[in-house]
């Protein structure tokens, strides 16, 4: 069974939180570091640095091979941390999460497995123009390959609001067999209700993949709750390493689904002849795995699960919902998603008269990070009838005065361009 945390956790302090972060002692231009970009990947606490630095120096050996000290110690070290991410996200066991290089391999996972050996020609999948590339190609790739229906939740008309949750009903029938949508926006920071679209799906006979590479920093998730069939995480997101993700599956799914790549470690016996595989998740883990980044990742859970969850979300909305009405006051934005319910710390935004690019690099001479583009979501862009937003994401380690620096740098930049 996964590890349970303690429930009693101290009270957050931002400040106290930051000087986690070593990255944050740096000045650029003679600035503090404001970095608002947490929705692209997260900074990383010592104590992150620390177990990975530890590993390195201290117990180095690949796992799952040797029956000598060090190997023993880092396949420890690893399946801990597989125990670890099961815990955070609610699984049932940690035989259930797969380790994956990031949520877009997770995501890969399902479609070459799962979905290439259970779906046919003229079976629908139903996405959401909110969706991040990775949750879109590989469902694209594998349509034109078996003759699949991609169907899409598309946005409300107005650029404030988010999607038209209402026009779900019409697209499911029973020929829907996966519904692949996000758990929160990585754009406008949208949480669609995925429980009301998880219970119709059900209804329907679908299957449901969540994308929780931006909703599970922010929140709690339970996989036992939730009701879902697949949910991805990225590690770098959860303040974590890169180069390490999970698959989250049901595992009577899991065991039905065929080796998603072939290689050491995920085999019992190999012949000429026949292969056979071992159970999951060690079927889908072929080769040596990132296994110093999965005990990264394991820091970076145990770091998150020290606090209190509810207060940071609380701090980082209040942040976010702070910059958006400073930039209402400034005028001449044009933001989106604004006027959503239920949405996460992340505001994104357009300058009338000026290029996100060119307002991100002059921010950037002021020591602020943030992201300016399309941030892998053309769909979306598309829809909204744009070329660019500029995002501005909250992390835990972000503080007023971030959000003062950041709304006093866009003065100047709007005055820049006259």
């Amino acid at each position: 069974m996964a590890k349970q945390y303690k429930t009693e956790l101290p009270a957050f302090d931002p400040a106290q939180a930051r000087t986690d972060f070593p990255i944050f002692t740096q000045e650029i231009n003679g600035n503090p570091l404001t970095y608002l970009d947490s929705a692209a990947s997260a900074q990383k606490p010592g104590h992150v640095i620390d177990a990975m630095t530890g590993v390195m120096e201290g117990y180095y050996a690949n796992i799952h091979r040797g029956l000598y000290r060090f190997s023993q110690q880092t396949t420890s070290a690893y399946e801990t941390a597989r125990e670890k991410l099961a815990a955070f996200l609610g699984a049932a066991s940690s035989e259930d999460i797969v380790f994956t290089r990031n949520a877009t391999e997770a995501v890969n996972l399902v479609a070459s497995s799962w979905a290439r050996h259970n779906l046919k020609k003229g079976d629908e999948i139903i996405l959401t123009e909110l969706e991040h590339h990775a949750n879109i190609v590989p469902w694209v790739l594998l349509a034109q390959e078996k003759g699949l229906t991609i169907k899409i939740l598309p946005l409300h008309q107005d650029p404030s609001l988010g999607l038209d949750t209402e026009k779900f009903d019409d697209l499911l029938t029973d020929k829907t067999k996966l519904v692949a949508c996000t758990h929160m926006s990585n754009v406008t920071g949208e949480i669609p209700p995925v429980a009301d679209i998880i219970k119709k799906a059900k209804a329907a006979g679908a299957h449901v993949l969540l994308d929780g590479s931006q909703a599970a920093v922010h929140f709690p998730v339970n996989m036992q709750e939730l009701g879902c069939d697949f949910y991805v995480v990225t590690g770098h997101k959860l303040y974590g390493p890169t180069g390490i993700g999970a698959l989250w599956a049901r595992s009577d799914i899991l065991a039905e689904m065929p080796p998603y790549q072939g290689g050491g470690e995920m085999i019992e016996t190999v012949a000429f002849e026949k292969i056979t595989f071992k159970k999951p998740p060690m079927r889908f883990e072929a080769g040596t795995p990132a296994f110093v980044e999965a005990i990264g990742l394991g820091a970076a859970v145990d770091y998150l699960s020290g606090y209190d969850r509810a207060a940071v979300a609380a701090h980082e909305n209040a942040l976010a919902q702070k910059t958006a009405e400073g930039l209402r006051s400034l005028g001449g934005v044009k933001l989106y998603g604004d006027q959503i319910k239920g949405k996460g710390a992340i505001v994104s935004f357009t300058l009338d008269g000026i290029h996100p690019h060119d307002a991100a690099t002059v921010l950037d001479q002021m020591g602020i990070a943030l992201r300016a583009g399309r941030h892998c979501a053309d769909p979306f862009m598309d829809a909204r009838g744009i070329t660019a937003t500029l995002r501005a994401s909250f992390g835990l380690y972000n503080t007023q005065d971030d959000v003062d620096r950041f709304l006093e740098g866009i003065a100047k930049t709007r005055k820049l361009f006259g």
